[in-house]
């Protein structure tokens, strides 16, 4: 083992890493800021995946519109708004409730920001057959 006299065993050196090339304690650094724009794609993504997860719509071109999203940051936290398709039939409240977990989930995950709120519209309901199923007679 190398150490000099005088130096603390290895097990009770400080836990505080050394200063690097000069730069100053990383709270005074500054912070990083994502912008809305940003937010809002990743939620866009996450609400996609939920979709095709929760409300059972494949995220494929001929199916149902994709998800929209806009995002408003302050201060560490996020309030989004998202527009979607969702099936029909379906327990609508439960389905959104999901969505809605689902995306602040990922959008926290992965932004490391705070989803204050998500507001969800219902753009379309898209039945469950699409466009195969006919009237019943």
């Amino acid at each position: 083992m190398n150490t000099r006299p005088g130096a603390p065993p290895l097990g009770e050196r400080s836990g505080r890493p050394a200063r690097v090339a000069g730069l100053p304690p990383p709270a005074e650094r500054g912070a990083t800021v994502i912008p809305d724009r940003v937010v809002a794609r990743i939620a866009v993504q996450a609400a996609r995946t939920a979709q095709s997860r929760r409300a059972a719509i494949p995220p494929d071109r001929d199916g149902p519109a994709a998800p929209t999203a806009s995002a408003v940051t302050r201060t560490g936290s996020v309030r989004l708004h998202l527009t979607m398709d969702l099936p029909y039939p379906a327990d609508l409240p439960q389905v959104c409730e999901r969505i809605r977990q689902d995306v602040a989930e990922r959008v926290a995950q992965l932004t490391g920001l705070t989803v204050g709120e998500i507001t969800l519209t219902v753009q379309r309901l898209v039945t469950a057959g699409g466009a195969n199923w006919g009237r019943v007679r």
